[in-house]
């Protein structure tokens, strides 16, 4: 039922092209996981050009975590935690994410994103933190490129089939998010090892 109110959403957002995609994206509740393959879908179809989909996806990954940091930096986490489940966050999620932030700091804006459970609350202790919000969106559109590019590209190549990507993709993101969990954590432990070297040297 939910999913067939959004995908009238989304499908009445199409009507504005390329910033239907961008706005279908800022609204948090509606998940990439849904909007990104049907993009590339009506790449399929020839309605969109595939690297300009890409790239509105791109923006749209942007705008919406835009949103949650800017609920962060100016509400607080009393309002965070008052309005976090509007954006389909729990607050288990709002406090995992800020422990990761306050463990790794602003680059768990980057690696956040292909995090399970992290990746849409990680939002909120960025802007809790008063993170620069230039690095912020570099950060978050470094990240959500590839991964809105794997979403597009496989809903043009799916094509009517374009539902299967969210399974798809959902298998693989988790093994690629524990390995990014492992590379943080060499590099933390290579970081201090060095440190402690230099503090006896």
């Amino acid at each position: 039922m939910l999913e067939s109110v959004l995908l009238s959403l989304i499908e009445a957002l199409k009507q504005l092209s390329y910033f239907g995609v961008i706005l279908a994206l800022t609204f948090e509740f509606v998940p990439a996981e849904l909007v990104l393959p049907l993009v590339g879908y009506w790449v399929y179809q020839g309605d969109m050009n595939l690297y300009l989909a890409i790239l509105a996806g791109t923006v749209g990954g942007v705008c919406g975590p835009l949103t949650l940091y800017a609920l962060g930096r100016y509400g607080g986490r009393p309002l965070v935690l008052k309005y976090g489940k509007y954006f389909l966050v729990k607050e288990k999620e709002i406090d995992a994410a800020d422990r990761f932030f306050n463990k790794y700091g602003s680059g768990v804006a980057f690696f956040g994103r292909f995090i399970p459970g992290v990746r849409t609350a990680i939002s909120f202790p960025c802007g809790m933190a008063k993170m620069n919000v230039w690095l912020f969106s570099i950060y978050t559109f470094v990240a959500m490129l590839p991964v809105t590019a794997i979403y597009v590209y496989l809903g043009y190549k799916l094509g009517p089939k374009w539902k299967e990507v969210g399974p798809i993709v959902s298998q693989y993101m988790q093994p690629i998010g524990i390995g990014i969990v492992v590379l943080i954590a060499l590099f933390f432990i290579i970081k201090y090892v060095r440190n402690k070297q230099v503090g006896q040297s």
